[in-house]
């Protein structure tokens, strides 16, 4: 028989190495595999090792790896050195241990806890441990929240990488210091914006000098930073500049918690309220004083406008520069509204640029939409088109198994608080113990009873659309006869849109539009 060992070593792993205990390493770790192989006279397959990776990271690519290849059969066993290597979350040891591996013909085997899914007797020992890693996941999640929660309360500098002009002190940590250079820039940008320069002119007088925008300033000096998606890395933008003229950060407050995790199964973060934001104030130097910031939010205030008399514009967000992919912003001019490339206009070697007046990109719309309107209504067209119903059968067919595997796990648990119950009952469990175990069970019985009420929920929504046929004729037949579009039509049906540079012979404006069906 073929096995594939896998292997996972955590940062939290790594912290608790010595160089005289290294039990948890991944090299002790594939050798205790690579010896109870040979005991059982199984063939390795190969081993699957995901280093600095938490047990409820569900991208581990080595472990995605394994999940393939058992679905393609080209192993019989996977074995790893406890249960909670392969996995701490409960979900997913349902979901694979107990609920597919059976079907693509896997038996799961680890050493320390005795897990063996050919052995049917210690079945309620897995899922217990199952139980007692998700445990441990939250308790370690709120545990790490916590301790955060409290460095941001006292002031404390968490980030993976300081902001723009500062850089972490390597004397204090959790302190900020001043970086001269980059502050010289801070302190140009608000003295620049206090005289009257507008964004887009600021940050075209950084690009023509050629001054490092604070991604490229950071790559160049070796710091961390983040990468911004699609976007032009060297080049200042009019978002970077307006960012930087709010940030309490250059005044000496230290501001954190704008975002925060939707789970601790997830690192998936959102924005939060400012009244959920942590601000203290005076915990490191300032770059910029008092009158200065004062002065430039005063005029921030005084240029804050609404766009088309108080309303958001109708494309905002919406419109983007089919050349280097920045979303585009709006302007005005002798009062018609436009739409321009901010790319352009902060450094005009660097992009083409896009531009189109608003009621031009307004009657592109209109009439696209009339034209698929038309061909929608026609029958014999619409039936040619119509390509949804293979991806609602696969939504379906993907749903259907998700119930099934909650379905078996919330009956799972169902018989786990049957059987301590029966423990309670025959002594061998203390009031207190059955008290707190029933307790553990039922809240994850009610949320996985939740979760499968939403995919309920989601197969129902399929199979009204399913039945009632595609809607997109209905959706588009009620805008055709518009003569003007609004904002909420704009985010109902498009997801975006993008432009170009309008074309000197044909005096069209190259416009793709991306729909929401």
């Amino acid at each position: 028989m073929k096995a594939a060992l896998y292997c996972r070593l955590s940062e939290e792993d790594r912290n608790k190495l010595n160089k005289e205990d290294d039990s948890n390493s991944i090299q002790n770790q594939k050798t205790m595999l690579l010896q109870y192989a040979d005991v059982k006279g199984w063939e390795v397959y190969d081993i699957y090792s995901d280093d600095d990776y938490t047990g409820s990271d569900r991208r581990r690519p080595e472990f995605n790896r394994l999940l393939e290849d058992a679905q393609a059969h080209k192993f019989e066993i996977v074995l790893c050195k406890t249960q909670s290597r392969f996995t701490r979350e409960l979900e997913l040891v349902e979901k694979y241990i107990h609920g597919l591996f059976p079907i693509w013909g896997i038996r799961f085997v680890s050493i320390v806890d005795n897990a063996d899914t050919a052995n049917k007797g210690n079945k309620k020992s897995r899922q217990i441990n199952g139980l007692v890693n998700e445990w441990y996941l939250e308790d370690m999640s709120e545990n790490i929240r916590s301790v955060l929660t409290n460095r941001r309360q006292n002031g404390l500098h968490i980030g993976s990488s300081a902001l723009y002009g500062y850089r972490k002190d390597p004397e204090q940590k959790g302190h900020l210091i001043i970086d001269e250079e980059a502050a010289a820039v801070v302190r140009e940008v608000f003295a620049l914006y206090s005289q009257g320069y507008g964004k887009t002119a600021i940050a075209r007088i950084l690009n023509d000098r050629g001054v490092p925008n604070p991604a490229e300033y950071k790559k160049l000096h070796g710091l961390r930073f983040k990468q911004p998606k699609g976007e032009i890395n060297t080049l200042w933008r009019y978002d970077t500049i307006s960012a930087m003229l709010t940030n309490e950060i250059y005044i000496g407050n230290m501001v954190q918690g704008k975002y925060g995790s939707v789970s601790y199964k997830t690192k998936i973060n959102r924005p939060r309220p400012k009244s959920e934001w942590i601000i203290v104030e005076g915990t490191h130097a300032p770059i910029i004083d008092r009158s200065l910031w004062d002065t430039v939010q005063k005029r921030i205030a005084e240029k804050a406008k609404p766009f088309a008399s108080g309303q958001i514009g109708i494309f905002a967000k919406k419109a983007k520069c089919v050349y280097c992919g920045c979303t585009m912003r709006s302007c005005k001019n002798r009062g018609r509204h436009y739409l321009q490339c901010q790319t352009r206009y902060v450094s005009p070697n660097a992009c083409p640029g896009a531009f189109i007046p608003v009621a031009e990109l307004e009657e592109i719309v209109i009439q696209e939409l009339q034209r698929l309107s038309g061909e929608l209504l026609d029958k014999e067209e619409l039936e040619r088109n119509i390509t949804l119903a293979d991806n609602w059968a696969c939504q379906k067919e993907k749903l259907h198994r998700d119930i099934a595997v909650y379905q078996k796990g919330i009956a799972q648990y169902t018989q786990c608080m049957k059987d301590l119950y029966l423990d309670k009952a025959k002594g061998t469990l203390r009031d207190e113990e059955f008290a707190a175990m029933s307790a553990d069970f039922l809240a994850e019985k009610n949320r996985l009873e939740q979760q499968l009420k939403n995919l309920r929920q989601g197969l129902d929504r399929i199979e009204q659309r399913f039945s009632t046929g595609d809607s997109r004729k209905e959706m588009i037949a009620q805008y055709l006869n518009m003569e003007h579009l609004t904002r909420e039509v704009v985010v109902f049906l498009i997801d975006h849109i993008t432009i170009g540079h309008r074309d000197l012979e044909t005096k069209r404006v190259p416009v793709d539009i991306y729909w929401n069906f």
